[in-house]
């Protein structure tokens, strides 16, 4: 019995010290507005995941979602490259990236510098309209502001996933 306590209580200390490194963890927070790319009218996901670094996790649990369809995003402190995509329908499709939109696959992954967000804002490339109709948009991002330009998937996009 005494034993067991023991080694009851030596695991809730080692417990304990991991939460507290977990913790103690440095981290990096930016704003992502996520909007349509063809009107450049806000849009509010159902989720965003992050992923970092070239890394194949996807991580919503950095992300807040705020009321007004903005997302506040932390990340390791250390990470240098970020990758964001949002979804829909109660999270079960994924809106389509502007900057990969006229490529044939639409879920390629597109690695932004964390260091462009952080310190002049980012706006992704816009693939979604017309040349003409992008230029008038003139969306800007502030320093510490990620903004994510998407299209819902449409008919080719499916076609394109099935082969």
């Amino acid at each position: 019995m005494l034993r067991t306590m023991c080694c009851a209580l030596v695991l809730m200390v080692c417990a304990g010290l991991a939460c507290t490194s977990l913790h103690a963890q440095k981290t990096k927070t930016f704003t992502v507005k996520v909007l349509d790319g063809k009107t450049g009218k806000k849009v509010t996901p159902d989720n965003i995941e992050v992923r970092v670094d070239h890394q194949k996790d996807a991580h919503v649990e950095w992300v807040t979602l705020n009321d007004d369809g903005t997302a506040k995003v932390t990340i390791p402190e250390k990470a240098t490259a970020l990758s964001i995509h949002a979804t829909y329908d109660a999270s079960t499709d994924y809106y389509v990236n502007c900057d990969v939109s006229k490529q044939k696959d639409t879920s390629t992954d597109t690695w932004f510098p964390t260091a462009d967000v952080l310190s002049q804002g980012l706006v992704m490339p816009n693939e979604c309209g017309k040349e003409k109709d992008i230029r008038n948009l003139k969306i800007e991002a502030k320093p510490g502001e990620f903004v994510l330009l998407v299209r819902k998937r449409g008919l080719m996009d499916r076609v394109q996933e099935m082969r």
